[in-house]
């Protein structure tokens, strides 16, 4: 399905879908047996990981085996790769030659509107990718290909086509698990996306521009980790690879040489629409847990550790005499909090998080979000110059905030956006000149009314409700009681000029 998001200059959602495991077919099983925790139980069978290292050690003493070894691994992966169709009814007002500047006469002029508006039913077809996860039809997809869809079907690779239904939706990471009722089905191997490596080789199969070109094959790279601040989702910590994908692949996975899923891939970063050599995955254990939780509980429950961060630049570095610029620094703890009772502070800095180091606020919110809930997390933080670790439960993140204080960022379902302080890592990325006391739209759903009105990321929040902000915790205080169908009212800044934009929740 073709979406766009603004990145840099211009980034497009995409994503490639493809498979692992033609020769792990039956690497997981999933069964329903009515016992407790919901009676989802899984299970990782040995021939998984035995298909996986067969592929790994896979002889190379030509050219030729290189090239049986990728034929091997694309072929392994196919079958589990899907191509995702939806239809999407709108309203189109019809035009007629008596409306000015898409206005009609009437509005116009200030003459009564007819009770039956000139509109016409529109169906929107749309097209994604997807991965099955499970023999008996679970498939994981991008949010973005079936959000707002009126009718979602799947066509396997052996070209069959089923109507899926929608097991659950996470907009915040931007995933979503489909539903089939179809036997035969060739779920994929799921590896795990810590071990993936910088240069490592990827492939990636999915349905770009159209259903005539389902099931492309493409290979690249590994060319970074834990990127964040992408402004696809709340929730960030993506591969970047450049294998080749464009509209139409979104939704499907990324595959290692192993032939087992390694990210579910998303979006690119593209001056022109189409590929540029840059796109992103989700990684596979951020979407496998997502995946379990919705099947289990149709939602995602999240860790949340009670404070409020943002990242270290070089400045806040030489104020804290720290020795280099890195972490992220612990501002407000909130009380009875998981941080406030493992004795964390405000001027701590966070230089690691259960032993990965942490180079950004917005990475570090990720991975406690990816955590779940009573699980336990080693924190190690410099204080004043002293080096310690804090052990730390987490809890689960209130169904009743409105924000999330981890990374300084705001951010909800109701709101259909995210704002983040104009740190130097953002500001750089915008253009723009760092200041944390002004505050910038860092993401936006196309499907919120906020897009709607024309709210974009890169927007300077200077007020809400004609009240000033310039902080998230400011911002925070203002939108914490709102609730559907209120009014918002925002002053913002786009270059050299200031606009209003006004819509109900």
């Amino acid at each position: 399905m073709k979406k766009k998001l603004t990145m840099l200059k211009s980034a497009a959602l995409v994503s490639v879908g493809i498979t692992a495991g033609a020769l792990a077919f039956s690497n997981l099983d999933f069964s329903f047996n009515g016992g407790g925790d919901n009676g989802f139980t899984v299970s990782s069978h040995p021939n998984s990981s035995i298909a996986a290292e067969t592929l790994r050690s896979h002889p190379i003493r030509t050219l030729n085996d290189l090239n049986d070894a990728f034929v091997d691994i694309a072929e392994s992966a196919t079958p589990s790769v899907v191509t995702i169709y939806t239809e999407t009814e709108v309203d189109r007002r019809i035009m007629t030659p008596f409306d000015f500047f898409g206005k009609s006469f009437g509005e116009m002029f200030n003459f009564p509107s007819p009770e039956e508006p000139n509109v016409r039913k529109e169906v929107i077809h749309g097209l994604g990718s997807g991965v099955i996860v499970s023999q008996d039809g679970y498939i994981l997809t991008n949010n973005h290909v079936i959000d707002q869809a009126g009718s979602i079907a799947v066509m396997t690779s052996d070209n069959r086509k089923f109507t899926a239904k929608i097991v659950g939706k996470d907009p915040r990471t931007d995933l979503a698990v489909l539903k089939i009722s179809a036997s035969g089905l060739k779920p994929i191997a799921i590896g795990n996306s810590d071990r993936l490596r910088v240069g490592e080789w990827v492939i990636a199969i999915g349905s770009p521009l159209g259903k005539s070109l389902a099931r492309t094959v493409t290979q690249g790279i590994v060319s970074a980790k834990g990127r964040v601040n992408v402004g696809v989702a709340d929730y960030e910590d993506f591969i970047q690879t450049d294998a080749a994908i464009n509209p139409g692949n979104s939704g499907g996975p990324l595959v290692n040489i192993g032939g087992e899923l390694v990210g579910i891939n998303t979006a690119i970063a593209s001056r022109t629409g189409g590929f540029d050599g840059i796109g992103f995955a989700v990684p596979s254990n951020m979407a496998y847990r997502v995946y379990t939780s919705l099947v289990k509980n149709g939602k995602v429950d999240r860790g949340y550790l009670g404070i409020s961060i943002q990242d270290v630049d070089e400045n806040i570095a030489k104020g804290l005499h720290l020795s280099t610029v890195e972490g992220a620094l612990v501002g407000t703890v909130f009380q009875g909090g998981p941080a406030a009772k493992s004795g964390l502070k405000t001027g701590d800095v966070i230089l690691e998080f259960n032993g990965r180091q942490v180079s950004s606020a917005a990475e570090l919110r990720s991975q406690i979000a990816s955590q779940a809930p009573g699980s336990d997390a080693v924190v190690k933080i410099n204080r004043d110059g002293a080096m310690f670790t804090v052990n730390v439960r987490l809890e689960s993140q209130p169904e009743s905030a409105v924000t999330s204080a981890e990374g300084g960022v705001a951010a909800s379902e109701l709101l259909g956006f995210s704002v983040s302080p104009l740190n130097a890592e953002i500001a750089g990325r915008l253009n723009m000149k760092a200041n944390l006391h002004r505050i910038v739209v860092t993401s936006i759903r196309k499907s919120s009314k906020a897009f709607s009105v024309g709210l974009r990321p890169g927007d300077v929040v200077i007020s809400v409700d004609k009240k000033p902000v310039d902080s998230v915790a400011a911002f925070n205080a203002i939108v914490k009681n709102k609730k559907k169908g209120d009014l918002l009212f925002l002053l913002v800044e786009r270059g050299w000029s200031r606009m209003y934009f006004a819509f109900n929740l």
